[in-house]
This record gives structure tokens, C-alpha cells and sequence, in this order.
């Protein structure tokens, strides 16, 4: 099949009393589900070969809206949902102004912009079918199996999740977040053996710290668990291990530009921080000569929204050039070591502050961290950690020094630091690194 909303139909036919979508006490059939889809489509026709761009929601309505958006032959172009109206009509207007590169182009993906502005990201509907595929194959989505989402739909970490789940006429649970934590335990009584879900690596650090009782209850029903969109610490991963030991624990590596690349089960005997597995059946990478990440397949983004100029700075053919730094090991799994934007310059060292901060979390007392260059009066520039410790813990940079002199290279270990509240992220958990290059 060539289009999700093709697998849409043919669960409607196969399983059509099964529930697709649980969503805030609501929940619709795939026979329900499809018809509201098809009504809602031909209320679409009119934009058809236009961008149609909407207000993301965690809801059932917006599954329609995007599955309808495809099938009136329209581009689904899902935006923030809180984003101000002036910011909204300024890419309304950008989105109509501009013409689609052919009719293969199914979605328009804005990035979260904490490198630069935010990037609309084109995704054809074979890519969409690609990614699927590859998840389906390498983590084991079943018919069986209910499938929670907490994150943002309009991003690619949660709504990838949708195509695996459709294209095996699975179950789709979706909740407003983690604020409520207890909704989420609350998703697991539902009457269903099997569950999986995605975590960024922010939302499960803050379950291992707040429910790691709850989470341990839920441990035979729990089938895996995938996380990506920002490294994660090794201190959680074996955490992790330790109180989900028969779950699968992936750590996948994906961008909204190459979609779904690779991925590892670091619950299966080797728990490694850095690596996130061999390719999937419809992707690939290689490591250049400078030592990024270069990938290619079926997966990959068709460029950017009307900037050629930008998509020809990062595309050769089908291969897209990454700012992800890596390493292949003789198995051939793929080792991020960092983003070559990231990597700080000190006395002609190069290092990742991702080294640093899990060394940190590491160390007792500390709950989260970040690390980065500032100036100083003698050396130049220096290492400055950021740390929030746990409630009561009386902090002394002093120890923490001396902590991490056990565990880094000398010129590794940073020479200030400062207690905080929190660490500045991103909508989706990503550390906001630009956030301390400007303080």
C-alpha cells in the first residue's frame, strides 16, 4: 500500500468493531473512524493540491482532520496548538502563497526551532508508509497491542507512532501530556494485555523520579517502551532496566528531515547510552569524513518548504546530511557521539557536554543537569555546570568536582558551577542549549 489512509480502509473492512482511537473518555471503531474521515474529506475537496494547515490537538478530531486533509488530496500541515494567532496567520500566508512540489507530498512538519527559525519540513506519503514499516518491523507493533501517546502530535516523535498502529489495526491511546501522571497509570487498566508507548528522555527521567513504584506495577503489561528526540542518560536507562527487566527499551535515532533510522533494544544484556542500533529496512547512514551523520532511504523528507536553497545545503539525492555527529562499531550499530553545533572548543580540546552531564547525573544527589562554555577572565572560556539536585540536598560544587575527577579526563571536568530550580527545555525534552549560550 502506498498511502496510510489506505490501511485506514482496509481495518475498517477487517476489524471494524475494533476500537482505533481511546482519547479523553471518548473512543471510536475503526468503521467509526473511517466514516468520519470520509465525510470530513469530501468537506475538504475544495483545498485539494492546496496546503491545509490546522491547530494541533490531542484529540480524535485531529486524527481526522489530518487523515482527511490525505485523502481530500490535500497537505495536512499541523501547527502548535497554543501558537499566537499573529505567528499562526504569518505561516497560514507563507503555507498558501507557495506551490507543492507534485502530488506525492502529504505532510508539511515545522521544526522545533531551537537551532534557528523553525523549518516546514515536506513529507511524502511514501515516506509516511516507510517509516511505519520500519518501526512495525524492528519493534514489533502487533494487531494486539495499544499504543499510548503523550507527546505532541504535529512533531514526528508521537505522530510516527500513529502509522505502525494504523497499519496493524492496533489501538491508539492519547493523553494531554504527563502532567497528570495518574491518567497515564490510569491507561493501563484499560482492557488491554499489551502496551507500548513513547517517552521523550525528559518525560521518563521524571517518571523514574516520581513513580518508579507505579511504574514497576505496570511491568508484565508493558511490551516496550521507545524513546528518542535527545540523548539519554545512561544513570536512567539502567534504572530503567532495572525496574522494567522483561520490557523491550529502545532508543531510536529519527529526525523530523530522515524520519525513523535506527533503533536498540539496550534492555537486551548490553545497556549503552550512545548507541541506537543497526538501519531499519527502508532507511540507511553512513559516517563522513568529518564524522556527522549522513542518511538516505525511503524515509527521508522530499526538502523544505520553499527553500531550495536551504533543502540543497542539507540533500544530495536521497541522502541527507546531518549535524549529528557518530561512529559505526564492527556490528555495524550506529553511536551518536553528539550535534557538531554542540561540541565546545576548549584549549584545543573538543569534547561533548553530553559526556559531562552524564557523569553528573551520576553522582549522588544530582536530578538534572546541563553543561556549557562560558567566558572567564584567565582561561578564556570554561565549563560551567548547571545542576538541580534532589529536595534537601545540600549541594557543594567542591564534591561534585571531585566527583567527576573519577570519572573524566582532567580538561573534561568544569571549573564552575551553579545550582538551579530547573534545566531550560524544549517543548519536546531536548535540553535548550541556545537558552545558556545567550545568558
Amino acid at each position: 500500500m502506498n498511502r496510510i489512509e489506505e490501511y485506514l480502509f482496509k481495518d475498517a473492512e477487517l476489524f471494524p468493531d475494533r476500537t482505533a482511537i481511546i482519547c479523553s473518555g471518548e473512543s471510536v471503531s475503526y468503521s467509526e473512524l473511517l466514516a468520519r474521515v470520509v465525510r470530513r474529506a469530501e468537506e475538504l475537496r475544495q483545498f485539494r493540491n492546496h496546503v491545509v494547515p490546522f491547530r494541533t490537538s490531542q484529540s480524535i478530531d485531529f486524527l481526522v482532520e489530518y487523515f482527511a486533509t490525505h485523502l481530500a488530496g490535500a497537505v495536512a500541515a499541523p501547527l502548535e496548538k497554543d501558537m499566537p494567532s499573529e505567528r499562526y496567520e504569518e505561516l497560514s500566508s507563507f503555507l498558501s502563497t507557495r506551490s507543492i512540489p507534485g502530488s506525492e507530498i502529504a505532510d508539511i512538519l515545522f521544526t522545533t526551532g531551537t537551532t534557528g527559525k523553525p523549518k516546514g519540513v515536506m513529507i511524502s506519503h511514501g515516506a509516511i508508509v516507510a517509516n511505519g514499516e520500519n518501526l512495525v518491523e524492528s519493534q514489533g507493533f502487533s494487531h494486539n497491542l495499544a499504543f499510548v501517546i503523550c507527546g505532541p502530535l504535529n512533531h514526528i516523535g508521537s505522530l510516527s507512532k500513529v502509522y505502525p498502529v494504523i497499519m496493524q489495526g492496533a489501538t491508539l491511546c492519547i493523553l494531554e501530556g504527563l502532567k497528570d501522571m495518574d491518567a497515564f497509570f490510569r491507561t493501563f487498566e484499560l482492557p488491554y494485555d499489551r502496551f507500548a508507548t513513547f517517552l521523550v528522555p525528559a518525560s521518563i527521567r521524571m517518571l523514574l523520579r516520581f513513580c518508579s513504584a507505579s511504574l514497576m506495577k505496570i511491568a508484565d503489561k508493558l511490551e516496550f517502551v521507545e524513546t528518542g528526540a535527545a540523548p539519554m542518560y545512561q544513570s536512567d536507562m539502567e534504572e530503567l532496566c532495572r525496574i522494567l527487566p522483561h520490557t523491550r527499551l529502545y532508543n531510536t535515532y529519527a529526525s523530523t528531515e530522515t524520519g525513523i533510522i535506527s533503533t536498540f533494544n539496550y534492555n537486551a544484556g548490553e545497556c549503552i547510552a550512545s548507541c541506537l542500533g543497526t538501519r531499519m529496512k527502508n532507511s540507511g547512514f553512513r559516517i563522513c569524513d568529518d564524522s556527522t551523520i549522513s542518511c538516505f532511504g525511503k524515509t527521508m523528507m522530499s526538502g523544505y518548504f520553499g527553500d531550495d536553497e536551504l533543502s540543497a545545503s542539507v540533500m544530495s539525492g536521497n541522502e541527507i546530511h546531518t549535524a549529528d555527529l557518530g561512529r559505526c562499531d564492527s556490528r555495524g550499530r550506529l553511536h551518536i557521539i553528539g550535534r557538531k553545533d554542540d561540541l565546545i572548543n576548549l584549549g584545543g580540546f573538543k569534547l561533548s557536554p553530553v559526556e559531562i552531564e552524564n557523569a553528573a547525573l551520576s553522582a549522588p544527589g544530582i536530578i538534572d543537569c546541563i553543561c556549557t562554555e562560558v567566558p572567564d577572565v584567565i582561561a578564556g572560556s570554561a565549563l560551567k555546570l548547571f545542576v538541580v539536585v534532589e529536595k534537601g540536598f545540600e549541594f557543594s560544587p567542591r564534591k561534585l568536582a571531585a566527583f567527576l575527577k573519577t570519572r573524566l579526563e582532567p580538561y573534561k571536568v568544569p571549573l564552575k558551577y551553579a545550582q538551579v530550580d530547573k534545566i531550560e527545555r524544549t517543548f519536546n525534552g531536548k535540553l535548550n542549549r541556545t537558552f545558556y549560550k545567550e545568558i
